[in-house]
């Protein structure tokens, strides 16, 4: 017996094996299933292919690799948070659209940099996505993806922000000591607005054999170019002088200068004809004025009321572009909603207005200055003890004031209610700008090294003031749109996409903060990680790297009119065609000549064309049929034309808008070209 049980379970064993194997495969074959309909790459760490982890990085990688997870900001929700489902589905959205436009060749590149698994905010195309790659060849972004990337560097950026480099447009010029602090700070590029030159093709030429490690430009210095007449603070300038300085200030700005800057509080004797005459030459050359106001108090007389009519004034006067310098410590200081109120209904009229301000509830300036003139503690509400020598820790007493005067001192002054601070940050045309750059002697605001950290760590994380998105927005793309009509290298500055200037900071939104105080104005930010500057890395790991010093200079470029392009045949009437940046131009008057309408809004800037039906031709004064006077100006106004569901930027020649003739043809006329003759007939 026992041998035929020996039997029959040896007959059996063959058979058990097989149904373990079939369960096994079943058990597999169930796994796979499940994951083939509820998994999916998305759920694993971004930027990652099957197989890897957070923790080994992306596959293809090569090269150095720089592993920085000490922080978790930018990890977490974000600062626009809303529905977290809906969140989710708008930055896999975002990833995907960006994914689209990346070609094969691209992901195939080895980048010089790639700075890997970041959260990646573009303010110009609202983008704030974690998990995306940027790489970077020849000081150009290459490209934005999800995808994995290959760079002869990899910088690990899992946990940190990666945004475009901060501009600085409230700067002065770019000293070899000041300039670090502000790389310490994510400034990429330092503008001199506030200041600048009387002189810029011997200041341009000084800073670029200087080699700074940021980008640097300047606006015409109204204040210095005063100067050569030897006048009072408190005197105008006679119509003579003024007619020069004009003449200066044209040459100034086809030497490069970005804009006309004025000081009125530092020097009250300019007058209105002054700035006005400057004021008609910054409209005919597309270019903002910069005003320091008149009056930053509300005791009369002069009070902010009549700073912000004043500079309100001159725009509508002028039609000039005005940026206010420091509103929350002139023109806004005790009254900040209502003159907030005042520039909204400005920009109404379609007035052009932008201000600035830095972070901070104290003021600094130099104690021998107009600022201080009798009666500043009444107009400012404070005392001596307010007041307090920048870089020491001393305030001040009236025998130390009058010392500390004579020397000519820079004294901080606790005198800004922070509610005016808050309200500025609010405001969506108001952005950063330090109005400081550090020098020696460190008798300085500590503005000059921290005012871009503290409007991330303590405005936006801490305090909750304004988004991460939007403080990005006003310390990169803000600055460059407000002088990039004229500039075009600031048309690739304070963005990350495709094409755009490798300028760029990564740092870690849960540490970033100013470190720099009234006592120790010299001290860096902390929590800005990696700083580039045209795709070099001159902040590492939190460490300067002073080999690097690639700044390049910021100028004003324009385009004067030489030669027709052609001419377009349209009906019976002919008009010349304008060849500007690789598209070919038509007079927009041409249309209204056509018995098309053409409505302008002055508010929105902005023509609406009806095409559905053509009246009678009309006669017109337009020009429309002439050509534009040789060397007439050729200049990007932000002027547009819409028709239905198209639209196109305009050219400006004078007072003459010029649209492309690609647009014709989006509107359905039927355009043709022989030769240098185009020929249009009617939709």
């Amino acid at each position: 017996m026992a041998q035929q049980r020996n039997g029959a379970g040896t007959g059996r064993r063959p058979m058990r094996v097989l149904l373990m194997i079939a369960a096994l495969l079943a058990a597999v074959f169930a796994v796979f299933m499940i994951w083939s309909l509820f998994g999916s790459k998305d759920d694993m760490a971004p930027g990652l292919t099957p197989g890897q982890t957070a923790e080994n990085g992306t596959a293809g990688n090569q090269g150095e690799t720089v592993s920085d997870n000490s922080g978790t900001g930018g990890s977490g929700e974000s600062a626009e948070e809303g529905d977290p489902a809906a969140g989710a589905a708008d930055q896999n959205n975002a990833g995907a659209a960006l994914d689209a436009d990346v070609t094969q060749a691209e992901l195939d590149a080895v980048y010089d940099i790639v700075i890997q698994n970041g959260r990646v905010i573009n303010p110009e195309t609202q983008l704030d996505q974690e998990g995306l790659n940027v790489g970077i060849k020849d000081g150009t972004v290459g490209v934005v993806t999800s995808k994995p990337l290959k760079g002869k560097r990899t910088i690990d950026a899992t946990g940190l922000v990666v945004a475009p480099g901060f501009i600085d447009n409230l700067s002065y010029d770019p000293n070899p000591l000041g300039v670090w602090n502000k790389i310490a700070d994510g400034v990429t590029t330092n503008i001199a607005m506030h200041g600048g030159t009387s002189s810029p093709a011997k200041w341009y030429a000084y800073y670029e054999r200087d080699k700074p490690p940021v980008h640097f430009g300047a606006s015409f210095f109204y204040t210095q170019a005063r100067n050569q007449f030897k006048l009072s603070r408190y005197a105008g300038a006679s119509a003579a002088q003024i007619a020069k300085l004009k003449e200066q200030a044209e040459g100034a700005l086809n030497n490069g200068a970005l804009g006309i800057s004025f000081s009125l509080e530092y020097v009250p004797g300019i007058t209105s004809e002054e700035v006005l005459a400057l004021m008609e030459l910054a409209k005919e050359y597309n270019v903002p004025t910069y005003f320091h106001g008149r009056y930053s108090d509300m005791e009369e007389p002069g009070t902010n009321f009549d700073t912000m009519n004043e500079l309100i004034g001159y725009a509508r006067a002028s039609g000039a572009a005005v940026h206010i310098d420091h509103i929350n410590s002139t023109g806004g200081t005790f009254s900040m909603k209502e003159s907030l109120a005042m520039i909204d209904e400005a920009l109404k009229e379609g007035l052009d207005i932008t201000a600035c301000l830095y972070p901070y509830d104290y003021w600094g300036t130099y104690l021998n200055s107009a600022r201080f003139d009798e009666g500043w503690q009444e107009r400012f509400r404070i005392t001596y003890e307010d007041l307090q020598i920048a870089g020491t820790s001393e305030r001040l007493t009236a025998e130390t004031f009058r010392k500390y005067q004579k020397e000519g001192k820079l004294a901080v002054a606790y005198a800004i209610p922070e509610q005016d601070v808050i309200d500025a940050f609010q405001a969506p045309y108001v952005m950063i700008g330090s109005d400081a750059i550090l020098e020696p002697g460190h008798n300085n605001h500590p503005r000059a090294s921290g005012t871009f950290a503290r409007a991330l760590g303590l405005y936006a994380r801490e305090k909750g003031v304004i988004t991460l998105s939007e403080a990005i927005a006003k310390l990169s793309l803000m600055p460059a749109q407000r002088l990039e009509k004229q500039v075009p290298a600031l048309k690739k500055k304070g963005r990350i996409a495709k094409g755009m200037d490798a300028d760029i900071v990564v740092f870690n939104y849960d540490t970033v903060i100013d470190k720099a105080t009234v006592e120790q104005p010299d001290l860096y930010s902390e929590g800005m990680e990696y700083v580039l500057v045209n795709g070099q890395v001159a902040l590492d790991q939190g460490e300067l790297n002073k080999s690097v010093r690639v700044g390049q200079a910021i100028r004003s470029e324009f385009v004067r009119f030489k030669e027709t392009a052609g001419s377009l045949k349209w009906g019976t009437a002919s008009y010349p065609l304008i060849a500007y940046n690789d598209q070919v131009y038509v007079d927009l008057a041409a249309f209204k000549e056509q018995g098309y309408s053409l409505v302008w809004d002055k508010i929105s800037k902005t023509y609406t064309l009806d095409t559905t039906a053509a009246g009678s031709a009309e006669a017109s004064d337009s020009k429309a049929g002439q050509k534009p006077k040789s060397g007439e100006l050729i200049l990007e106004r932000g002027y547009e034309v819409k028709a239905a569901d198209k639209q196109s930027e305009l050219i400006s020649i004078g007072e003459r808008a010029f649209v492309p003739v690609q647009f014709l043809e989006d509107t359905g006329f039927k355009v043709s070209k022989e030769g240098d003759v185009w020929t249009a007939v009617g939709a």
